[in-house]
């Protein structure tokens, strides 16, 4: 007997211990059938396979299911609501058309919404077209969003539009390989900590990303382009931007709005402009733009063909500057400061474009100082209505008069190693996007910093059909 009775209290335990996949079933969905009834249906592990055709309506998911779609499975919000709504833990939703979902920005409308405190929550190979924000996960950790496709729309203004992708107290994301347009800005992440976003295409937004007080997060390898701005961070501490690239954006490549201990390296910015229908005095565009910003490391980052290559305000300092390539900018650096800085570290300083100096011991780097700016320059930055006197007499000869006696020239910035030649890397991609011809790897002669260190791709595109090629 009591063998008995150990055997059936040992199996009663070995079933108690079996995984809940075990048991799990498929629940096959036709748009003939009621989807909200089977959702409500299905137990914890079950996966719910949803057929070809419309189903219209806003549905709740309140159980840990697996909601996967085969071709031609579309969702349809009718204008209203969260077109899906999470309400669990382990909820992967899949392979679905989700459009025409609610455009309450107040109400948060949806295509694929939750804001209950989650785990393990993913949402991959989705198509996603509507007014309202594409994605947003609020309170939820282990998370992967990751291949999905998300275009808002474009008849509607800017600010009328929800984000693609909106992270809100999130921890341990994965955001990757997702393909964001026409939305008000790509990635919008806020107090979200531990994240990591990589391999997106972002373009036709206002922010290509943007960050608020989210810190400990990693940035790499994103593609933005055709934005206003392409990388808008603020308020936000030990960051790593890496490998990102930004084309043919307005206002700014990056933005750095107290921006604390981060490193932001290897990244590309081309083509900073802003419209001449949009021009007005003061508003150029900027590859890197700094604001009250410091203890940070830049190196490696290209800046090619912006009105301003980098502009530094509001007390930016305290960072680490070296290696990076400034080619084609009218305005190399804009810094109106007394505060001296020096951009270079253990011999290593930047490349410029427009470096005049000479090489004459063949070490790679200029035998004199670069110092992009003057007591001229910042005046004209005081007071811009003086840029009618730069061709002047008297202009020339106090530009000559700090040229031969230093001790006259204000602070500013300084690079003691300028690079005679660029730094060049690789800009990695999702393999799947890359093409043999668009991605090079060159040595770098100039600096003792490993080669993956270095940073110019080879290929600088210049329109946006060319950007397009890629994805």
């Amino acid at each position: 007997m009591a063998k008995h009775a150990f055997t059936v209290l040992t199996s009663l335990i070995l079933f108690l211990c079996l995984p809940l996949a075990v048991f799990a079933k498929n629940i096959y969905v036709t748009s003939d059938d009621n989807l909200q009834a089977s959702l409500d249906l299905a137990d914890d592990g079950d996966v719910v396979v949803i057929a070809a055709g419309e189903y219209i309506g806003n549905f709740i998911v309140a159980h840990a299911i697996t909601v996967t779609g085969e071709a031609g499975a579309v969702i349809n919000a009718n204008g209203e609501g969260h077109a899906i709504e999470l309400r669990n833990s382990n909820i992967t939703i899949q392979n679905l058309t989700i459009i025409n979902w609610g455009r309450d920005l107040t109400e948060q409308d949806s295509g694929i919404y939750t804001d209950k405190k989650s785990t393990n929550i993913t949402i991959q190979e989705n198509n996603l077209s509507g007014d309202g924000f594409g994605i947003w996960i609020q309170r939820s950790q282990d998370v992967v969003i990751k291949n999905n496709i998300i275009k808002g729309n474009a008849k509607l203004r800017s600010s009328d539009r929800g984000n693609g992708i909106q992270l809100s107290m999130v921890q341990k994301a994965l955001v990757a390989g997702n393909t964001v347009s026409e939305t008000r800005d790509g990635l919008y992440v806020i107090s979200s900590q531990d994240n990591e976003l990589r391999d997106n295409t972002l373009h036709d937004l206002r922010f290509g990303v943007h960050y608020m007080y989210s810190h400990n997060n990693k940035i790499l390898n994103n593609f933005s382009y055709n934005n206003r701005v392409g990388y808008a961070l603020m308020s936000s501490r030990q960051l790593v931007v890496s490998g990102n690239r930004s084309l043919n954006t307005e206002n700014y490549g990056f933005l750095l709005n107290f921006i604390t201990f981060s490193e932001i390296s290897n990244n590309h910015i081309k083509d900073v402009w802003t419209k001449p229908e949009n021009k007005v005095l003061g508003r150029d565009g900027k590859g890197l733009f700094i604001y009250n910003s410091g203890y940070n490391t830049i190196k490696y980052n290209t800046v090619d063909t912006a009105e301003i290559g980098i502009h530094l305000t509001a007390g930016s300092e305290h960072s680490k500057i070296y290696g990076n390539n400034f080619i084609n900018n009218p305005i190399q650096v804009k810094y109106v400061s007394n505060q001296r800085q020096e951009w270079s570290v253990d011999g290593v300083g930047n490349y410029w474009s427009n470096y005049l100096g000479w090489d004459l011991d063949g070490d790679g780097k200029g035998d004199t100082a670069f110092e992009p700016n003057d007591g001229i320059d910042k005046m004209i930055w005081q007071y811009p209505e003086a840029k009618v006197l730069l061709d002047s007499p008297a202009v020339l000869l106090l530009r000559w008069v700090q040229n031969q006696f230093p001790i006259l020239k204000p602070g500013g910035v300084k690079d003691s190693h300028p690079l005679m030649t660029p730094s060049r890397i690789i800009i990695p991609l999702d393999p799947d996007r890359a093409t043999a011809n668009n991605h090079v790897l060159h040595d770098n002669a100039a600096t003792s910093d490993s080669v993956t260190n270095n940073s110019l791709t080879k290929n600088t595109f210049t329109t946006s059909s060319e950007a397009t090629d890629l994805l």
